[in-house]
């Protein structure tokens, strides 16, 4: 599966949010969007990614951009995910993995000799006309929150 190029207009979506609301790409259009796929809510790396979004969300607001998170967990997860590390950004819920396949980012992954679907570790950045205007493949969770913060602020 390949990500949508750099560009190109973002595929558009409406899922359900952490609070249980529906939420559409397209209601964004006029600011940027960084749309961060990760694996598992509650695991180690996506905690850590989670939580130095969490703590940089000034820098992002700064130049009125908006951090949307994907995985394929629940509604219910993504609230007790959210509340436990009171993360501040929706939290997107993805469970039949439809728009991490419009995103190329739903692949087979492999730990510990057990092969397995799930999400790779993926961040667009959506510029304010719908664009994809940057693209981290294969993300370590630890400072990646800033060096995204940085892209964005580049857009400027």
């Amino acid at each position: 599966m390949t990500y949508p190029a750099v560009g190109t207009p973002a595929p558009e979506f409406t899922l359900p949010t952490d609070t249980g609301a529906n939420l559409t790409l397209s209601a964004f259009r006029g600011r940027p969007v960084v749309i961060y796929f990760y694996p598992k809510d509650d695991t180690s790396g996506c905690t850590k990614e989670s939580c130095e979004f969490r703590d940089l969300v000034p820098r992002f607001e700064r130049v009125n951009a908006q951090i949307l998170g994907i995985s394929p967990d629940g509604v219910k997860s993504h609230a007790k995910f959210r509340d436990k590390y009171h993360l501040n950004f929706p939290l997107l819920a993805d469970e039949g993995h439809a728009v991490a396949d419009q995103y190329g980012v739903w692949q087979e992954k492999s730990m510990y000799g057990r092969k397995y679907w799930g999400n790779a570790r993926t961040t667009f950045i959506i510029d304010a006309t719908g664009r994809i205007a940057k693209v981290f493949e294969k993300v370590k969770a630890a400072g990646h929150a800033a060096e995204v913060a940085e892209a964005v602020a580049a857009l400027e």
